[in-house]
C-alpha cells in the first residue's frame, strides 16, 4: 500500500506529500533516460560476517528516516506542466522491496551485478534505490566482469587471480556479506547513499561510524599559467574495441595497490589516478589507430560534508581536465614528476572556480520557460548534437571512505567498497575508485557498443600499469 492509499487517519485526512522541484542535474538526467542504458549507480560494500535480516531491515527503515530526503518519489503530472517535482514521503512506498536477501548461491553476487546494470530502481516508488543482501559470496576475485544484456546474463570472472594473503583472510571464507545498493542515478549519487548506509551501519551495530577528518590539503590555489587545450576543441573519443551486439553496460571491479606518493608531495593520489586515467586511454587509442586528439577527463568535485547534515541527491559538481596529445605519446617515466605535477596545478584551479554543477547552459535548459516535454526533446536533440565535444571519459574518484561502515561485532567492518558510474555513449567507458583498509577499488564500466569485456580487462592491465608508473621516487 503506497502513501497516496493510505486512508484517512482518525484526527482528519492526511496531509498532501511535500513536494520539491527537480534541482538542475535530476531534471537533465530526467530528460535523457534510455531503457538501454539505465543511468544507475551501484555500491558494493564487502563485509566479513554474516547480518542478520530483521535487524538489518529495521536499521536501514530507520536510516531513511533519519535521512529523509532519500525517501521521495516522482509525482504525477500533466504533460504540460512546467516542472518536474518530487514527493517527500514518510515511509518507504514498499519495504520489502527496497531490502531483499537474493538466494545465496556461487552466481549470487555475478547476478547481483547484473540487476545494477540493467534493472534501475523506479522513480515513482519511495525511495529510488535498493539494497540486496549477497549471503556466504566466499572468497571475492580481485577481479571479477560483468556483462550486462537484456536476458540478463553475465561473462564469468576474469582471468586475474585473487591477490594473496591478507584480502582473502579478510573476506571471512564462506561466512562473508555482501551489502549490494542499486541507485537510480537520476534521483541521488554514490556518496549521498554511502552516508546512509553508514547511520544504517550504526543503527545496526551500536558502533559509532562517524567519518574521519578529511585529509589536510593545501588550500593556495595558482592559477593556470600553461596553455591548455580549449575546451571548443573536439576531444578524442575512446577508440572502439570489440562491440557486443547486446545494448547495455559491461563492468569490471578489481582491487590494487594504493599508489605510493613521496612525503609532502604537491599532488594528491587523485592526481595520479587522472594522470593513470589519461595515459591508459592514450595508449588504447594508439593500439586501435585513432586520431589524435586532446584528452578532457570530467572529475566530479564534491564539496558537502559527510556527517549527519550531508544533502541527501545529486551534490557534485562536474570539471573537465585537459591533457594536450604531446604531454601523453609515448610517455618518457622520466617525465612523470613533471605531469603529476602540472595535473595538481590543474585540478586545484579547476575545484576552485565556481561554477554551476553541469555549467551555465543546463541552468538555462532547465528554466521552466516551457513545458517539460518541449525541454525534454531540445535537451536531448542538443545532447546529440553536442556529442562530439563531450569529455573523453570520468573519473570518478570517491577517496578513502570515510566511515568506518562498522556493523558490529559479528558482521564486522567493510574491508572493500566498490562503486561504478553509468557509462553511456558518447564517452562509453567510465572509471570509478575508492579506497578501504589501504586498498584500491576500482570499477570499470562500459558501453557495450563500444567495448567487451576483453576489452575491459585489457584496460584494467593498462590502468595497473601506469598506476604503479606515477609511483615516481625521489
Amino acid at each position: 500500500m503506497t502513501a497516496l492509499q493510505q486512508p484517512a487517519r482518525a484526527e482528519g485526512p492526511l496531509r498532501p506529500p511535500v513536494r520539491v522541484p527537480f534541482p538542475v542535474v535530476d531534471e537533465v538526467a530526467r530528460h535523457c533516460l534510455q531503457e538501454e542504458e539505465p543511468e544507475t549507480v551501484h555500491i558494493e560494500v564487502h563485509l566479513p560476517g554474516p547480518l542478520d535480516a530483521g535487524r538489518l531491515r529495521t536499521a536501514f527503515s530507520e536510516a531513511l528516516r533519519r535521512h529523509p530526503r532519500i525517501l521521495m518519489r516522482e509525482a504525477p503530472g500533466r504533460w504540460y506542466r512546467r516542472r518536474y517535482e518530487w514527493e517527500l514521503t514518510a515511509e518507504p512506498d514498499v519495504e520489502e522491496e527496497v531490502v531483499s536477501f537474493p538466494a545465496p548461491g556461487r552466481d549470487a553476487l555475478r547476478d547481483a551485478r547484473t540487476r545494477a546494470l540493467t534493472q534501475a530502481p523506479p522513480l515513482s516508488l519511495s525511495p529510488p534505490i535498493r539494497l540486496e543482501v549477497v549471503e556466504g559470496p566466499g572468497p571475492v576475485e580481485g577481479s571479477e566482469a560483468t556483462d550486462a544484456v537484456g536476458d540478463a546474463r553475465a561473462a564469468g570472472a576474469s582471468t586475474r587471480a585473487a591477490p594473496s594473503g591478507a584480502t582473502a583472510g579478510r573476506q571471512g571464507g564462506s561466512h562473508g556479506t555482501v551489502l549490494f545498493l542499486t541507485i537510480n542515478h537520476t534521483a541521488l549519487d554514490g556518496p549521498a547513499c554511502l552516508r546512509v548506509v553508514a547511520t544504517a551501519a550504526e543503527l545496526y551495530g551500536g558502533k559509532d561510524n562517524s567519518p574521519a577528518a578529511p585529509p589536510t590539503r593545501t588550500t593556495e590555489t595558482q592559477p593556470l599559467t600553461e596553455e591548455t587545450p580549449s575546451n571548443w576543441s573536439r576531444p578524442a573519443r575512446v577508440a572502439q574495441g570489440t562491440p557486443e551486439p547486446s545494448p547495455g553496460n559491461g563492468m569490471l571491479v578489481t582491487e590494487l595497490p594504493l599508489p605510493h606518493r613521496p612525503k609532502g608531495s604537491p599532488y594528491t593520489v587523485n592526481d595520479q589516478l587522472m594522470v593513470t586515467t589519461a595515459l591508459t586511454i592514450a595508449h588504447w587509442n594508439r593500439e586501435h589507430g585513432a586520431r589524435t586528439r586532446p584528452l578532457r577527463i570530467t572529475m566530479p568535485v564534491d564539496d558537502r560534508p559527510r556527517d549527519a547534515t550531508m544533502p541527501i541527491g545529486n551534490g557534485t559538481r562536474l570539471v573537465e581536465v585537459p591533457f594536450s596529445p604531446a604531454e601523453l605519446a609515448a610517455h618518457d617515466p622520466g617525465d612523470m614528476p613533471a605531469l603529476l605535477h602540472r595535473t595538481a596545478t590543474r585540478t586545484r584551479a579547476l575545484k576552485s572556480l565556481p561554477r554551476p554543477q553541469l555549467g551555465h547552459g543546463a541552468s538555462l535548459l532547465t528554466a521552466p520557460w516551457a513545458p517539460v516535454g518541449v525541454r525534454a526533446a531540445l535537451t536531448r536533440g542538443l545532447r546529440r548534437a553536442a556529442a562530439p565535444w563531450t569529455s573523453t571519459t570520468l573519473l570518478s574518484n570517491i577517496g578513502r571512505i570515510p566511515y568506518p561502515l562498522d556493523f558490529g561485532e559479528e558482521a564486522g567492518r567493510a574491508h572493500a567498497v566498490w562503486f561504478s558510474a553509468p557509462a553511456r555513449m558518447p564517452r562509453g567507458l567510465t572509471v570509478t575508485t575508492a579506497s578501504t583498509a589501504g586498498r584500491l577499488h576500482l570499477a570499470l564500466r562500459w558501453s557495450r557498443a563500444l567495448l567487451s569485456h576483453g576489452d575491459g580487462a585489457h584496460l584494467r592491465d593498462l590502468f595497473e600499469h601506469y598506476l604503479h608508473c606515477t609511483e615516481v621516487t625521489p
